[in-house]
């Protein structure tokens, strides 16, 4: 029996979050019954984990999963791929029997805001403000946990019709990035400004509201002391193009409104 870490992706709209809920379909219960089937192993043989958690409707092209098997990396992620519903798995590599995948290198996230004509100066500046140490007690939902660390960047960039923020952290805090790109959106709107920021960091009761949930994107998990392998199974590039061709006749239809 060996220990595998893997990455996985999955649209949030197909979930009610990545966490197991009675009677809700998420992540982990889809994952756990492809592992079983393919596996054939119990729940608590394989040992399933999960490195970050994903609130409903939110996305992940990155997400980092590890559990017990005996099948060699190539051919599990091939089984899994072939039956798996939503959820795409898409590198893997061995791991130690002890090694917690919550315990990452970094993550990154992106949020998608429409431009809409807002200013990018402002929304840049406003971004800045959010990078390095601070106690995000105001930006996040808290759950117990520590409220200050640290951001190591924050990218601001137009593309087209939309604006790509980009986070990159070791980890962040529940909401958290919600909470931060709702305040940018808003200072780079006219609708709020950024003393107000600045006074929400420094503690100030101020709320700039949560952003919606299917605009963000767990980017990756990283692990600077691993490689993973990345999976080439023909059945995960014939299942993209598929979902492809799906989200291409849905926005004609709409364009056409």
């Amino acid at each position: 029996m060996k220990r595998l870490a893997v990455k996985i992706a999955y649209l949030g709209d197909g979930f009610s979050g990545s966490q197991v809920q009675p009677s809700s379909r998420t992540v982990e219960g889809e994952v756990l019954e492809n592992l079983k089937l393919i596996t054939k192993l119990d729940a608590e043989t394989l040992d399933l984990r999960f490195s970050s958690r994903t609130d409903k409707g939110v996305n992940a092209l990155g997400n980092a999963i590890s559990f017990h098997t005996e099948l060699e990396g190539h051919i599990l992620l091939k089984a899994l791929n072939s039956v798996s519903d939503g959820v795409f798995y898409r590198s893997f590599c061995e791991i130690d029997e002890d090694m917690n995948v919550r315990h990452a290198s970094r993550r990154r996230y992106r949020y998608i805001l429409p431009y809409d004509g807002r200013d990018m100066d402002l929304a840049k500046e406003c971004a800045e403000v959010f990078v390095g140490e601070h106690d995000f007690l105001r930006f996040c939902r808290p759950d117990g946990k520590l409220t200050t660390l640290t951001i190591d960047s924050i990218t601001v960039e137009r593309l087209d019709d939309a604006v790509v923020l980009e986070f990159e952290a070791r980890y962040f805090l529940w909401n958290m990035i919600r909470r931060i790109s709702a305040a940018i959106d808003k200072v780079s709107r006219g609708r709020a400004d950024i003393d107000q920021v600045r006074r929400a960091l420094d503690g100030e009761d101020i709320t700039f509201g949560v952003a919606r949930p299917d605009a963000l994107t767990l980017l990756d998990v990283g692990y600077d002391w691993l490689t993973f392998e990345p999976c080439t199974a023909p059945v995960v590039a014939s299942r993209r193009d598929d979902c492809i061709f799906g989200c291409d006749l849905r926005r004609d239809f709409y364009r056409s409104l």
